[in-house]
């Protein structure tokens, strides 16, 4: 059994070295066998930990899949200057589909034009699939028997949220220009990440509804964090 100061350095290290976010059974593998500690030593060095890194430009993190070290958003501005690759570019109609998704669901395509008034460009939810940030979860009962989409863990670690539970309510919601306000998506503010760091290409997503300049918001890629926006309504745990 490793002394606590030990055993949170040792996590400390791994999360550091992995650079991603790490579960507590990957955390329990490093160990030899039958030299683990149990969840309980486990949960209590990284709560420890995650208290040493308070008030620092770092800090540790609990999402959906576990555990992970990333720079606080509040230095992104810096330290996204070390990186010359723009951020992925999302359209407000991307933007505005997934938060439909992450609030409704289950959806379907169809529920999701009705809402927003305009058809959804076939790309969008494509691209949101390719991303992970959703998937089919059944079908609706109904002719045709549409598909049921929902955001999945990705989405949850993406956004840095360790359930559905922490998405905004609807009294934190007014309008998208006040929540790409409040979460740093605007094209004229920096992306916050797990490591608040933009990495990602240039990709605006072309869609039939739009976007005109002032509806493209910025997001960081695979490796970013940012959260997600829309109206809530039946908040159902993915997995």
């Amino acid at each position: 059994m490793n002394p606590p100061e030990q055993l949170k350095s040792i996590l400390e290290a791994a999360l550091l070295a992995a650079g991603k976010t790490l579960s507590l059974e990957q955390i329990s593998r490093m160990f030899a066998e039958g030299g683990e500690p149990d969840r309980e030593s486990l949960r209590d060095a990284l709560d420890a930990l995650q208290k040493d890194y308070e008030g620092r430009g770092m800090e540790l993190k609990q999402v959906a899949s576990g555990y992970r070290i990333q720079v606080r958003a509040d230095y992104s501005l810096w330290v996204s200057r070390l990186w010359e690759e723009k951020p992925a570019r999302y359209s407000r109609a991307l933007m505005e589909t997934l938060a439909l998704i992450a609030y409704r669901q289950p959806i379907t395509r169809g529920e999701i034009e009705e809402i927003r008034g305009v058809a959804v460009n076939t790309y969008i939810i494509k691209t949101l699939m390719e991303r992970e940030w959703v998937r089919v979860v059944g079908h609706r009962d109904v002719p045709g028997r549409p598909s049921l989409y929902a955001t999945t863990r990705v989405f949850l670690d993406y956004f840095g949220l360790r359930s559905l539970d922490g998405l905004p309510t609807l009294a934190e919601i007014r309008d998208l220009e006040e929540i790409n306000r409040e979460l740093d998506l605007r094209e004229d503010a920096p992306p916050a990440g797990p490591e608040g760091i933009p990495i990602g290409d240039d990709t605006t997503l072309s869609v039939e509804d739009g976007p005109r300049d002032d509806d493209v918001v910025e997001g960081s890629d695979d490796t970013g964090q940012a959260h997600a926006v829309g109206l809530p309504n039946n908040l159902n745990s993915e997995e």
